[in-house]
């Protein structure tokens, strides 16, 4: 009986396809020199501010169908009017409206939106209208926010008194960690090859080096 020799075989396993497109991805990014505008969104809120971002952003949760309904029934039987509560604004066509109307006071852009031409304009469009924005890791911890499955911006108008400071504080700091902050390319333009080709790179530069040092001594 013949026993085959121990070695991975991880690369003869056929992955899933959103397994293969993820690592494709990511080869990718290390390939190629990622403009501006796409590296921008690998750099996301820290962990304390997201904190209390969230902390803040919870607060303002909207109003499930159910408790809507039962919010309008209570006023049809006669109960006292109540305004509908404040809360976050979601729908990327609504918030882009709110910050064209600089109506928001706060939007918050989620980092893993695919495809991410979506949003990849947003950070742009609220430097020009003076909207504090932020970016944060997971579509789907914005989309709890609004009692959705995923969600790609959400947008505050407006708070409460007791939070106006809190919002304040949160405002100058994504001002000045993303506003204010000049955008980068990844690496500074120098991406990373792969191995084949680094070998590939060394042995060329090695044989043009041996050659001028043939060509001065001659």
């Amino acid at each position: 009986m013949l026993l085959q020799a121990k070695k991975d075989l991880s690369r003869f396993v056929k992955w899933p396809k959103n397994v293969r497109i993820q690592r494709q991805r990511k080869i990718l990014y290390q390939r190629l020199a990622i403009p501006p505008a796409v590296n921008q969104f690998s750099f996301t809120v820290e962990k304390n501010q997201a904190v209390e971002l969230f902390k803040l952003l919870t607060k303002y949760t909207p109003e499930t169908k159910e408790a809507k309904a039962a919010r309008l029934a209570a006023t049809a039987e006669g109960a006292e009017k109540t305004a509908p509560p404040t809360v976050l604004k979601f729908g990327l066509k609504h918030v882009t409206a709110l910050i064209e109307e600089k109506k928001a006071k706060l939007v918050v852009i989620a980092s893993d939106v695919n495809p991410i031409e979506l949003v990849v304009w947003m950070p742009a469009l609220c430097r020009k209208m003076g909207v504090p924005y932020c970016i944060v890791k997971s579509t789907a911890r914005v989309g709890a926010l609004v009692n959705q499955k995923t969600a790609t911006c959400v947008a505050l108008t407006k708070v409460n008194p007791a939070d106006e400071n809190t919002l304040r504080t949160l405002c100058d700091n994504f001002d000045e960690t993303f506003t204010s902050n000049k955008l980068k390319w990844t690496r500074d333009g120098k991406p990373v090859m792969g191995l084949k080709t680094q070998m590939r790179l060394k042995k060329r530069q090695e044989a043009i080096e041996a050659e001028t040092a043939k060509r001065n001594r001659i």
